[in-house]
């Protein structure tokens, strides 16, 4: 089992940065794919980016160019750089891990507060 920790979040003015962590309680090298996720108030969960072990990237096309995802694996953290935000990132973040294997596995953080004012 793995414990995944965000942390991070705040409330800041649209055009700010921000960046967010994601602590995990063991090692992230077994793990294929780290990502974020959002959700916001009267919304479904939705992806955010993702990075793989090999350090592949894909964002969804609402923070393209402006979210950068990367991990250390030997801090065992996954971190999310915003910048350029807007209030329409208004969401609670969460981290997200998937191990591939039989059975595939699933981890999720508690999630982290963003509040984007205009």
């Amino acid at each position: 089992q793995v414990q995944l920790v965000e942390s991070g979040g705040g409330l800041l003015q649209a055009g700010e940065s921000l960046r967010l962590s994601c602590a995990a309680s063991r090692s992230i090298f077994s793990i294929n794919v780290m990502g974020w996720y959002r959700q916001a108030p009267g919304k479904e969960r939705e992806l955010v980016a993702t990075i793989t072990i090999g350090g592949s990237t894909s964002y969804a096309d609402s923070v393209k160019g402006r979210f950068t995802c990367s991990r250390d694996n030997a801090r065992n953290t996954v971190y999310l750089q915003m910048s350029a935000l807007k209030p329409e990132d208004t969401a609670v973040y969460y981290c997200n891990g998937l191990r591939y294997g039989t059975p595939t596995r699933t981890y999720w953080g508690q999630g982290t507060q963003v509040t984007v004012s205009s």
